[in-house]
């Protein structure tokens, strides 16, 4: 059920995302979190709120234990590693930098206060050196996820130690050759789902606006965060927002399936921005169902925008950010719309192209600055200094054949508009020879090197 956002501070908001367990490289599946929820950010910050977002690095867990055993390197190592892998990957997709990303063994000792709550209130206790929260203790258990308590199963912990199957782990207890940590109950590690509500309200108190995460967080992990934290005393998340998988087959992208797709692989087949495209594009609540066909559709539309941004700049001047158009703005107020807010933007190219074509300067500038202003509140700006930068980085001869096109391009656009269509097929032919495929479209045209 969709309801308006009303901030709990007045020109403030602030966000906890679920972030990284970081056990090996990043793929599309989990990037496409991170930028979903840059994109409400940066949306919100638009609307005038000053936005404070934590995304936490999950760098104790058993999955980065066993893999660091298996590779036969030290956890603290493994993890550090491919945290940088994520940070990289975020930078590289130009996500903003969090206002704080708190690593969880950074933060034992807000968890330890946290289960100190939690038994004291009657809601958690100690078993055999594990501590669990009491899951019956709190009536509204289930109310996120829609489960019933009876229907419940954890798949956690030591079902003999336990009051109740449906218990969740707080705290491990400390098994040889694993990290620990000193705790009134025993040498232990967290639990994963201790570690969020910890950090969450040690940096943005105990009451926020929003929790993000994945679609597969619903249950058991913001269920169980939700329980601790109100159990606790915390009133914890105000909205509660999900974002649907990527997806290959049908099924959720996951290394255990062996069907991921790494960021580092798909920046050699398709720039940054494109990638970022091809992700922020469907709802964030939409499954994306990743295929070459569709990324490449991505690849085409993005160099549709850029495309006439570029001629712009190239024949008018460079224009700058513009009116952001009522449609735009309708479709993101609306549950973070970015289908219809990138109808908006091709609606904006298309109409930008026309009045470029018809010698109309001031009208192609405008649409312009409009396009630049839409795309730039979805990270896609394709004269901001980051893609700029990216572009600059890239084989140099790359650039120079993309300068060519472009012009060569531009002089077609140019004799089709005085009707001289020989000169027009002339460029187009010159073009097939050298092996460069050109696609027109309403939006204008553009170009790939053909297949060998």
């Amino acid at each position: 059920m969709q309801r308006d956002f009303v901030p709990l501070r007045a020109g403030a908001a602030s966000m906890y995302v679920c972030g990284a367990t970081v056990q090996g490289l990043p793929h599309i599946g989990h990037v496409r979190s991170g930028l979903n929820y840059d994109v409400l950010r940066r949306w919100l910050a638009h609307g005038g709120l000053d936005v404070a977002l934590v995304r936490n690095v999950t760098d104790i867990d058993d999955k980065i234990l066993r893999k660091s055993a298996e590779a036969g390197r030290p956890w603290w190592e493994w993890a550090a590693t491919h945290e940088r892998a994520f940070s990289a990957a975020y930078d590289a997709l130009g996500c903003l930098p969090p206002s704080a990303e708190p690593r969880a063994t950074g933060h034992i000792t807000q968890m330890v206060e946290l289960i100190d709550r939690l038994v004291e209130r009657g809601n958690a206790y100690a078993a055999g050196g594990d501590v669990y929260f009491a899951v019956r203790s709190f009536p509204s258990y289930g109310d996120l996820s829609h489960q019933k308590v009876d229907d419940v199963a954890q798949g956690e912990g030591d079902i003999g130690a336990k009051r109740d199957p449906q218990d969740f782990t707080l705290w491990k207890a400390a098994k040889p050759g694993e990290p620990s940590w000193p705790t009134p109950w025993g040498r232990g590690r967290p639990g994963w789902h201790l570690e969020c509500s910890a950090m969450a309200t040690f940096y943005l108190g105990p009451s926020f606006d929003i929790h993000g995460g994945g679609l597969d967080l619903v249950f058991p992990h913001h269920e169980n965060e939700r329980a601790q934290s109100n159990a606790a005393g915390d009133p914890f998340a105000r909205y509660w927002l999900h974002n649907a998988w990527v997806t290959m087959g049908g099924e959720k992208m996951s290394k255990s399936l062996g069907n991921t797709l790494s960021i580092e692989a798909l920046l050699q087949r398709v720039r940054a921005v494109e990638l970022r495209y091809y992700l922020v594009g469907p709802h964030y609540r939409s499954s994306i169902e990743y295929s070459d066909a569709a990324l490449q559709e991505a690849v085409a539309a993005y160099r549709r925008i850029e495309s006439f941004v570029h001629r712009v700049r190239e024949r008018v001047g460079t224009p700058g950010p513009g009116a952001v158009p009522r449609e735009f703005t309708a479709a993101m107020d609306d549950d973070l719309g970015t289908p219809a807010a990138l109808a908006a933007i091709h609606g904006a190219v298309r109409v930008g192209n026309a009045a470029l074509d018809g010698g109309d300067r001031p009208s192609a500038l405008a649409a312009a600055g409009s396009v630049r202003a839409m795309t730039g509140l979805l990270g896609l700006d394709p004269l901001d200094p980051h893609w700029v930068e990216d572009d600059r980085s890239a084989d140099t001869a790359t650039g120079a054949l993309a300068a060519l096109v472009e012009d060569l391009l531009v002089q077609r656009q140019e004799a089709r508009a005085r009707r001289d269509f020989a000169a027009a097929d002339d460029v187009r032919n010159r073009l097939t020879a050298a092996g460069i495929a050109v696609e027109d479209s309403p939006d204008g045209p553009t170009w790939s090197l053909k297949d060998s």
